[in-house]
């Protein structure tokens, strides 16, 4: 299975929330899980080694599965050695203070003192948009990736996806990832190639999430995925976080709370419209009070409605989803500055 997306309305500050039809990239996308009450869920998104994608089609009510990348579940296709995904040429690291590299790898270790969270902060504003963690004052960093070693994913970090795409369609390869100057780019290709790893670190019930990514002048059929997916891929309500996913409307970002595996209420979602080929920073925070949604430290998504609430832990999952139409596909990118999490 692979991960899903959550949708946001399309509004500036206040999404507008009620039940909305499963989004079809959500549920094929999510990653696959090992639980039979996340089977359904599984086939949507990312499996221990598939990937997450978000749909722009209505949703059917389906339950989610986790999201990590593609489409079902994380089970990977043995035999299937994924083809690396198309060269594209990845878009530039975003500029900032020298410094600020040194900074920011520091800023991902609870020790982090205080000074160099602040530095990692400011030379990440210095490139465009407030951040969540500024505006709310979540304080210190306890976990993530600023993406300070080259080469593949930090092993350490993250499970890539290895095996079949999204709804069983195309590939999800630990080739399409590559690490360079400070940011992960996953990339996708004319063939349905593409990929999306789930994180090792902060599988946890509550806290604050908080992601910079943007996207190439992407093909349509190529979507960005940030999820919050169910520990162990189980959840007996199919519980998703997509708190930014993209669709075949290339002008829009998403936002879905998944809180039931079926029927006409199911989800609460968002949606804004935004430039994706610019970087942003995306952002959840889960309290027992509710979920809130944030796009450059603005408030776009919000459900208080506690039934609607994960009842276990949640980790991070990063997915360029494919969902093909029968047209050509133009490879794509999607790329990620860091991730922090906080308390």
């Amino acid at each position: 299975m692979s991960l899903g997306a959550l949708s946001l309305t399309g509004c500036s500050v206040a999404p507008t929330a009620g039940a909305a039809a499963p989004s079809p990239a959500t549920q094929a996308s999510r990653p696959a899980a090992d639980s039979t009450s996340a089977a359904a869920t599984k086939a949507s998104r990312p499996a221990a080694a598939s990937a997450s994608s978000a749909a722009a089609a209505p949703r059917t009510a389906k339950p989610s599965a986790p999201k990590p990348v593609g489409g079902t579940a994380a089970t990977a296709d043995p035999g299937v050695e994924a083809a690396p995904a198309a060269a594209v040429a990845p878009a530039a690291a975003p500029a900032g203070p020298a410094a600020a590299g040194a900074a920011r790898a520091a800023a991902t270790t609870g020790s982090t003192p205080p000074a160099a969270i602040v530095a990692a902060q400011a030379a990440v504003a210095a490139t465009g948009g407030s951040q969540a963690a500024t505006v709310r004052g979540w304080g210190a960093v306890v976990a993530g990736d600023e993406f300070s070693k080259a080469g593949a994913p930090d092993s350490t970090k993250w499970s890539v996806f290895k095996g079949t795409g999204h709804a069983g369609k195309g590939v999800r390869s630990p080739q399409a990832w590559s690490v360079a100057n400070g940011v992960a780019t996953v990339s996708g290709n004319s063939a349905g190639t593409t990929g999306g790893m789930s994180a090792k670190f902060a599988q946890q019930k509550y806290g604050k999430w908080e992601t910079r990514m943007r996207t190439s002048a992407r093909d349509p059929k190529y979507h960005p995925v940030l999820i919050l997916w169910p520990n162990n891929n189980t959840s007996p309500n199919c519980a998703e976080i997509d708190y930014a996913e993209g669709s075949t409307n290339t002008t829009q970002i998403k936002f879905f709370l998944h809180y039931a595996c079926g029927g006409s209420n199911f989800q609460t979602t968002a949606a804004k419209t935004i430039d994706t080929t610019q970087w942003h920073n995306y952002a959840v925070e889960w309290t027992p009070a509710g979920i809130t949604g944030y796009i450059d430290g603005v408030k776009t998504f919000s459900d208080t409605n506690r039934a609607h609430l994960p009842s276990m832990g949640m980790h991070q999952t990063l997915q360029l989803d494919w969902f093909p139409d029968g047209s050509a596909t133009k490879p794509s990118q999607m790329q990620v500055d860091w991730v922090r999490v906080y308390k």
